[in-house]
């Protein structure tokens, strides 16, 4: 039983340990723990709100199934950042080779003054959230950089915990970072706040829960 002396990492070893132990229904928790930060992490490399949760589908399937693999020498997060990061990059790779296929494509993926494109969730999110100015600062962003900020602004982990997730050095944590926020020219720091960039509402969480559960066939 979790008391409120635990750490997240004690909660979330417990939780593992139960559900390695015969408690698979408890997988549930673990999942619903890590959601949101899993859901900022695939908006901000994918830039697509269907196609995050698709990745984050496939990251519990697959951390599941290699539960019993998991050393709890590091945080489960970590752990569980590592998995969703790998999946959101096969899917970049997957997106670029169909993109390479059809030239016709290669118009579209610049949206910024093409009529008729529609605007993405990522945009419609900041635009509404942060303003215009936000919006177009933080899509102006190349992605090691933003997602090495989300990581560490939003997420608030640690430079170690973040090396860790995206498997570079500490070194290149930091130099990202402070490349990233004087990019941003201020214009983010002060305003992006946790419960705002990227919203996991609760609809869109039972959903990923729910199928992943279906998946696996753990009754809920």
């Amino acid at each position: 039983m979790t008391t409120l002396q635990q750490t997240d990492t004690e909660i979330d070893n417990d939780l593992i340990n139960r559900v390695l132990a015969g408690e698979p229904q408890l997988y549930e928790q673990l999942m619903r723990r890590h959601n949101a930060r899993l859901f900022r992490i695939g908006m901000t490399m994918l830039d697509n709100d269907m196609d995050a949760e698709d990745a984050m589908q496939t990251t519990y399937i697959n951390a599941y199934t290699n539960l019993d693999k998991f050393r709890q020498e590091s945080s489960f997060g970590t752990w569980l950042t590592r998995i969703m990061v790998n999946e959101c990059s096969q899917l970049l790779k997957k997106r670029n080779r169909l993109v390479s296929e059809d030239i016709s494509v290669l118009d579209d993926h610049h949206p910024s003054n093409a009529a008729g494109i529609k605007e993405s969730p990522v945009s419609k999110v900041i635009n509404k959230e942060l303003g215009r100015a936000l919006e177009l600062a933080l899509l102006q962003l190349p992605e090691k950089y933003r997602l090495v900020f989300v990581m560490r602004e939003v997420e608030g982990l640690n430079v170690a915990a973040t090396a860790a997730a995206l498997n570079i050095s500490t070194v290149n944590v930091k130099v990202r970072y402070v490349r990233a926020r004087l990019m941003l020219r201020g214009k983010i720091s002060d305003y992006y706040k946790n419960d705002l960039v990227f919203p996991f509402h609760l609809i869109r969480c039972d959903r990923v829960v729910f199928y992943v559960l279906d998946k696996l066939g753990i009754a809920h």
